[in-house]
């Protein structure tokens, strides 16, 4: 599945060109996709002139022109690469604030796929940079690139939480294993889906004395949710299994969040892919508690997928 058509590349100061720029080349030339490779300048041309006004006015618009056009240059640069490769590429500099700016493009040009670097260093945790504005924010899939990155996959995560009763998630769960399953066919990549499982509220049941819960009892129901969520498990990945053969699957019982994370460091896993859980078709809503604490731990790239019928809280204009 040639799932991207249409891709928007944040060439932001961590320098794209450096960390994942061989990435981004395979994976627009794998899907036929043309590219957009966009900078955004926080600062317009009338701050960058005040910025300068010590200089004098004539020198200070002069100085605010030529970092205006170092920049653009650089996008061309970029540019010329990939074209070199065969890909159809574009570049755009735009002044604001850069999530901002690229989910008002996303809104308006209908790309299918957000790409940047990962801001700061692989330990620093995502909440506190601009790029969780993305993945909370962006009606399209966004793409994390950490900092050591190859061209290609070779290990691909895929984290669902299957649940036929709720058909937003479920769709969000199919549309999850749908990427990961095609971009580890491009990458001949290998697969593992994980999904974590627990019996709510199971330290309650077995050391409060007011439950009053034997422990016979709680190990039924503990059996019992295994069962239930191993079902749901097969019933979401046996097609896909049944036509991809590097696939694993991983039904664990834990923490979601220490599960997937422990998975990513172990196993070296160099992109997770999973859904962000929110509500939909109202604007301003947000990535769920478990994906982003995940998000906060993870080292490895991350790909994340909004539900059918989200609304972005950023306006067009």
């Amino acid at each position: 599945m040639k799932r991207f058509k249409n891709i928007l590349v944040l060439c932001d100061d961590d320098s794209i060109a450096v960390s994942a720029f061989d990435r981004v080349s395979w994976l627009a030339q794998a899907n036929g996709a043309r590219v957009t490779l966009v900078d955004v300048i926080e600062a317009g041309p009338t701050e960058m002139m005040q910025m300068f006004a010590a200089l004098g006015r004539s020198r200070g618009a002069d100085i605010a022109e030529r970092v205006f056009e170092a920049r653009r240059a650089r996008l061309e640069e970029l540019a010329a690469v990939l074209r070199a490769r065969g890909t159809e590429a574009e570049v755009a500099l735009d002044t604001g604030t850069a999530f901002i700016e690229v989910i008002r493009r996303v809104l308006r040009d209908g790309h299918d796929l957000v790409v940047k670097s990962r801001q700061g260093s692989v330990s620093a945790p995502l909440l506190l940079s601009d790029d969780m504005h993305l993945l909370r924010k962006c009606p399209c899939p966004v793409w994390i690139f950490n900092t050591r990155l190859e061209a290609r996959a070779r290990r691909i995560m895929a984290a669902v939480d299957p649940d036929p009763d709720d058909p937003v998630r479920d769709a969000l769960n199919h549309t999850v294993m749908q990427l990961a399953t095609s971009l580890a066919e491009q990458d001949d990549a290998w697969l593992d889906v994980v999904n974590v499982w627990a019996l709510q509220e199971e330290m309650t049941l077995r050391h409060s004395s007011f439950a009053k819960v034997s422990d016979a009892e709680v190990d039924l129901l503990v059996e019992r949710e295994e069962a239930r969520s191993a079902e749901r498990f097969r019933a979401l990945t046996d097609d896909f299994a049944a036509h991809f053969d590097r696939m694993r699957l991983l039904h664990l019982k834990g923490a979601a969040a220490d599960i997937l994370a422990d998975h990513a460091e172990t196993e070296a896993i160099d992109t997770l892919v999973m859904g962000s859980v929110a509500r939909t078709g109202i604007a301003g809503l947000f990535i769920g508690n478990t994906a982003e604490t995940v998000l906060a731990q993870v080292k490895c790239s991350i790909l994340t997928v909004k539900p059918e019928g989200f609304v972005s809280p950023v306006s067009p204009e």
